[in-house]
């Protein structure tokens, strides 16, 4: 009736949750590579608005409404599968869960579409993080049903807490579970964006090099 603690019911809300937040968030990679590539981006540089909060907030904002319309959609037919969703008094956690999930994939979707400033072309370096979402992340099956080495690495990665994370939440919204997520999102959180702001930089000074 269960696989390593979870049930069918459980296994797919969590997938459903999971393919929410991968078809809900952000895309940014793309944008800002595109920017880099046609030269927009010293029009953009110039702005009095940060650059990379622009994209961020841009990139949420065009997020929500995703949101809204998969988790619509998503839930109808998984409900009509299994049966209704987990208990709503923990949704609220999933949803700040959620939130800092996108953040981070902001971070690295970001560092991606800077990439152009070297590469041009960053479609390669977007495939292999979108496979390293499905693997480690969670994506394909739970991490829970994977061996326990592979566990361990999975979730001591920042896909671990992009996916996994809040969908695992979503299926056991404990206070225990939601302070483990939190923290390692805010840690994963605090090294990206450091490694962000380091490409950013470098990308600007590259730009500047280049007479742009």
């Amino acid at each position: 009736t269960s696989i390593a603690g979870l049930t069918e019911h459980d296994t797919l809300w969590y997938l459903m949750l999971a393919e929410l937040i991968t078809l809900s968030k952000p895309r940014v990679a793309r944008t800002i590579a595109q920017a880099v590539r046609d030269g927009s981006v010293a029009y953009l540089l110039n702005k009095p608005y940060n650059f990379l909060l622009y994209h961020c907030s841009v990139g949420f904002g065009d997020s929500a409404l995703r949101l809204v319309t998969n988790a619509l959609a998503g839930g109808a037919v998984v409900w009509l599968q299994v049966g209704p969703p987990p208990h709503p008094q923990g949704w609220p956690l999933v949803l700040v869960a959620v939130a800092l999930a996108w953040l981070l994939d902001f971070c690295v979707s970001a560092m991606i579409g800077l990439a152009a400033f070297v590469a041009e072309e960053v479609y390669a370096f977007e495939w292999i993080y979108q496979k390293l979402l499905f693997i480690l992340g969670g994506l394909l099956i739970p991490l829970d049903f994977y061996p326990a080495w592979l566990q361990t690495i999975a979730k001591a990665t920042p896909f671990a807490y992009t996916v996994y994370g809040p969908a695992r939440l979503f299926v056991e919204p404990t206070l225990l579970r939601f302070g483990t997520v939190l923290l390692g999102q805010l840690a994963w959180l605090a090294v990206l964006m450091g490694v962000l702001a380091l490409f950013y930089r470098q990308g600007v000074a590259r730009l500047a090099i280049n007479g742009g």
